[in-house]
């Protein structure tokens, strides 16, 4: 059965007084899920955004990527078929 389908994924950084924020999200066109993700400058480390920007990314997605994996496992666990051998409509889905 091909399934093909597109998701938008947005990645949002922004850095304040060393802290650089990640925000990551997925939108199915029906669910968003969003990842966060921060890293920290040590003051006595040289100053390079490009590090800080990956590491807050990273750890975003991450977040975001567990979201998914979790959210896959519930799925699985509801087709389980009970005792008298009828299987019930799966519930699905993302959280809200």
């Amino acid at each position: 059965m091909p399934h093909t389908v597109e998701w938008k994924v947005r990645l949002y950084l922004s850095e304040d007084e060393g802290t650089t924020r990640a925000r990551v999200v997925v939108n199915t066109g029906t669910t968003t899920l969003t990842g966060h993700g921060d890293a920290h400058c040590n003051p006595a480390d040289a100053d390079v955004p490009e590090i800080g920007d990956e590491l807050a990314a990273g750890r975003a997605m991450h977040d975001l990527a567990q979201q998914l994996v979790n959210t896959a496992e519930r799925d699985i666990e509801g087709l389980d078929m009970p005792a008298t051998g009828r299987s019930p409509r799966p519930v699905a889905g993302w959280p809200m």
